[in-house]
């Protein structure tokens, strides 16, 4: 079984910055994914960025050079820059697992709005 407990999220002024940070327990191997999602009201929720435990990373087209995913064992975090008015959304911590990263886990979620 795996948790995920996110910190940080909040309201931030467009341009600025804002970490989102998650700690994991549980089976997390290191090469299964890691990382974030988000859902905006109205929407499906979204990839934003994944990473290996090795280092391999992903990120949506929409976050590709504002937003730096991080991650040391079963601990990712986010690093969000130049934020604008379309990356509100409630932010999740996600975690893949088992023998083939089938089995996926989810976090709280945690608000990020951006005005």
């Amino acid at each position: 079984h795996v948790q995920l407990v996110e910190s940080g999220g909040g309201s931030v002024q467009i341009g600025g910055s804002l970490k989102l940070s998650c700690a994991g327990s549980g089976a997390i191997f290191s090469s299964c994914r890691m990382g974030w999602y988000r859902q905006a009201p109205g929407k499906e929720r979204e990839l934003v960025a994944s990473s290996t435990g090795d280092g391999n990373t992903q990120y949506a087209d929409s976050v590709k050079g504002r937003f730096i995913i991080s991650r040391y064992n079963a601990k990712v975090s986010l690093e969000m820059n130049s934020l604008k008015s379309e990356d509100t959304a409630v932010y999740y911590c996600w975690a893949s697992s088992g023998g083939y990263c089938y089995d996926n886990y989810w976090g709280q979620g945690t608000q990020v709005t951006v005005s």
